[in-house]
């Protein structure tokens, strides 16, 4: 009696490839670009491509792809990676504070850096009282918000950004994230002044553009030729966000509220300069894991 072929293993002939042979290749690709995380990104971009998820893809390393399909999607994704386009934006999805996280070319992609932020924020709101109230502006993606919001689930966040397209990612992040009954999001101009209907927050939480202008052009191209220049430009000395944030948003601040920034790798001394000149005190200053200052957190006098 002939046996039936293993529908999930087909034969093999001289031309068909395993898994684990896509991977090998689109590895190889990336490291004759000079792309770093060659290993890792190769893995997630096969992965995708094959619908499975990384830890499915391995299991599955010894197996025959059918057909070339598969090596003809990943070889278009491996392009675009190797001309430039950041991993993130061709996956659709990167991680944040270990959460899944939509991303797009309205929005910048989640950094490591910035998970010290969500880190001090959801310290600083444990401590307090249940039911407290945030508010993340210039949220884009979502992702601080939405990964307080998922560490302190008595915190109602609110999501604010002024493009609507980022909104839109924000809102399909809390779908993905199962996290309706805590966040929500808001249209508002960071620049501006707040609108009375958002009420009281006990946090503030932002990170808002801060490259000043003549230097975005300076940047990686991965940058500044993908990610939002909305997303990237803080004025011409980088601080134009952090002037109106700290003089215009305290009234929406309960009387012991705080204000969390993030800022970049030099400029922890004169934001903390500006905080003080707005009348905020109790400033205290939180260390990367390259020892940069990269957060900075002040409450009000009084």
């Amino acid at each position: 009696m002939r046996a039936t072929p293993n529908p999930q293993k087909p034969e093999a002939n001289n031309d068909m490839k395993t898994y684990n042979d896509i991977y090998l290749d689109a590895k190889r690709k990336l490291r004759t670009a000079g792309i770093a995380s060659h290993d890792l990104e190769a893995r997630l971009i096969v992965a995708q491509a094959a619908g499975k998820t990384p830890e499915d893809l391995i299991k599955s390393r010894m197996l025959f792809v059918p057909d070339e399909s598969l090596s003809r999607t990943v070889d278009s994704m491996i392009e675009r990676r190797t001309k430039g386009e950041p991993a993130a934006y061709i996956l659709g999805e990167w991680e944040f504070y270990g959460i899944p996280v939509t991303v797009s070319d309205a929005v910048m992609i989640p950094r490591i850096d910035t998970e010290l932020l969500a880190d001090v924020a959801i310290k600083l709101l444990k401590r307090r009282a249940a039911k407290t109230r945030m508010l993340d502006l210039c949220a884009g993606c979502g992702c601080i918000g939405i990964a307080v919001a998922k560490n302190v689930p008595d915190c109602k966040v609110i999501l604010a950004d002024i493009s609507e397209k980022a909104l839109a990612i924000s809102r399909a992040n809390i779908l993905k994230n199962k996290a309706t009954h805590n966040v929500t999001t808001f249209h508002a101009d960071a620049l501006l002044e707040p609108p009375s209907l958002l009420g009281k927050f006990d946090a503030i939480v932002s990170n808002p553009p801060y490259i000043p202008t003549d230097d975005i052009e300076k940047l990686d191209e991965s940058v500044r030729g993908y990610e939002p220049k909305l997303a990237l430009d803080g004025g011409w000395d980088g601080f134009k966000f952090y002037r109106a944030i700290a003089g215009r948003w305290p009234p929406i601040l309960k009387q012991d509220g705080f204000i969390a920034f993030e800022c970049g790798a030099d400029q922890s001394e004169k934001l903390r300069g500006i905080m003080r000149a707005y009348g905020f005190e109790a400033i205290d200053t939180h260390i990367d894991t390259l020892g940069k200052e990269r957060v900075i957190v002040a409450r009000m006098k009084g």
